[in-house]
């Protein structure tokens, strides 16, 4: 750890907490800003190039590229908080062993898991609720992405060890120079080829095969963090990665719950028009999402690492950092979601059109969820990092599934104006309620 301080100037341990927090957010807000860009991006050009069926078939995938991203987001989270306490104990070969760990075994899962897509493509179209009318361009989609869905895996891993290394500038690049790319690629793919949604998909598949080869490619001049051959203990390892980020995988399950409830409940009331407004929003909320995991992940290092050695003040103070952030970001993001409501739509399809109308009217009302989400993820970020892990994973439970479907099935049926837009914030707000109550228990708990 000594030598990562000298080589990088992140004294997690010592140095001033908003200070290292500043060197470590910036660079990661830009980083997750990029990542969920590729998402919007194709969104966007689809929007454009196709039309809404295109929107709305892309946003019946997303939840397979969610799943991926939490996968890596789960191994790189719970890789990340267990290599900096072993860091703190100056174990470095045990951290290389975390790392190289997280690495291996997340590629073993995704590897099948893309397997089972490419052999039964229609059937899992299908299972994400794709329409017949839709599904040429939903298996389309899919099958054009898979290419990058192991390499995405090691970006989002790559993301949060390389950031715990000392390098979160490289760790930015890791998604920003992917992110350039899909842009490029997209408009290229989309427009003067004519190949609709598997163009996109395809840039996609490119920007992440760059971008995990460069996750990959890091380590062979990191500070200290390094790939090893030595294993041992390695499944002890990873089933305590599991465990520390479990609520991360969980997060994007959840978000992957949102879009599959809520494409259904949009479908029957609206039909395809009603999931491509929705879709917009969906487009929105990895967004939203990254602002304020960067918030909590900046965090997390200077927490875990002050965890491990059991200084106490240090750790509350990581805590009120991030939560003054997390409530600045939140407050931007409804702002910005809500007053901008119509731009945002005409970047995607007309404004004019069903399913525009429909978003213009939705979006200032699920702004709201922004705020309540962004205090919810900083708290969930801070129990990972105390190895508080299942108070992490049951709030993570409770906004994304356990509160989040009653709400959807409920909501729109009491009050059809607006019952389906405002399901995420009444979620998000009653999880609130509850995060601040764990939270006081264990204040008195010492």
């Amino acid at each position: 750890m000594d030598k990562t301080n000298r080589a990088s100037g992140l004294d997690y341990a010592k140095g001033s907490i908003p200070g290292l927090f500043m060197k470590v957010f910036l660079p990661t807000l830009a980083g997750m800003i990029f990542n969920a860009l590729i998402t919007i991006i194709d969104g966007v050009f689809v929007g454009r190039g196709v039309g809404p069926d295109g929107i709305a078939a892309v946003n019946i995938i997303a939840p397979l590229f969610m799943i991926t991203t939490g996968i890596g987001l789960m191994f790189g989270i719970g890789g990340s908080v267990t290599a900096g306490i072993a860091l703190a104990s100056k174990d470095n070969i045990k951290a290389n062993r975390i790392m190289t760990s997280s690495f291996v075994f997340s590629t073993a899962i995704i590897a099948l898991l893309v397997l089972g897509a490419f052999v039964f493509t229609d059937g899992v179209a299908s299972l994400l609720g794709s329409s017949e009318r839709l599904m040429d361009k939903t298996t389309g989609y899919l099958l054009y992405l898979l290419p990058g869905i192991i390499p995405l895996m090691w970006q989002s891993i790559g993301m949060m060890v390389i950031r715990l290394d000392g390098s979160p500038k490289y760790a930015m690049l890791c998604n920003a120079i992917p992110a350039v790319l899909n842009v490029v690629l997209d408009w290229w793919f989309v427009f003067p080829l004519g190949m609709g949604v598997r163009g996109a998909a395809l840039a996609t598949s490119i920007s992440c095969i760059v971008g995990g080869t460069m996750a990959l490619a890091y380590f062979r001049w990191s500070y200290v963090l390094k790939f090893t051959r030595h294993l041992e203990g390695s499944l002890r390892m990873v089933k305590n990665q599991i465990v520390i980020g479990s609520s991360a995988f969980i997060t994007e399950i959840a978000m992957s719950v949102m879009m599959f409830t809520g494409n259904i409940v949009f479908m029957r009331f609206y039909g395809e028009a009603g999931v491509a407004a929705y879709s917009i929003a969906c487009y929105l909320f990895p967004l939203i999402f990254m602002i304020n995991n960067a918030v909590a992940q900046s965090a997390q290092p200077i927490i875990s690492v002050n965890y491990g050695c059991g200084d106490r003040r240090r750790v509350r103070e990581g805590l009120r950092v991030s939560l003054r952030a997390a409530v600045i970001c939140g407050i931007l993001a409804s702002l910005g979601i809500g007053v901008g409501a119509k731009a945002i739509v005409e970047m995607f399809i007309p404004a004019s059109s069903e399913a525009g109308q429909l978003a213009v009217g939705g979006l200032p009302i699920y702004s709201t969820a922004a705020i309540f989400f962004a205090i919810n993820i900083a708290f969930i970020g801070f129990y990972q990092s105390i190895e508080k892990s299942m108070t992490a994973l049951v709030l993570t439970l409770l906004r994304g599934i356990i509160i989040l479907v009653p709400m959807f099935l409920v909501l729109p049926a009491v009050f059809p104006a607006w019952g389906m837009w405002g399901t995420i914030p009444a979620t998000e707000m009653i999880t609130l309620g509850i995060t601040l109550g764990t939270y006081r228990r264990l204040c008195k708990q010492g």
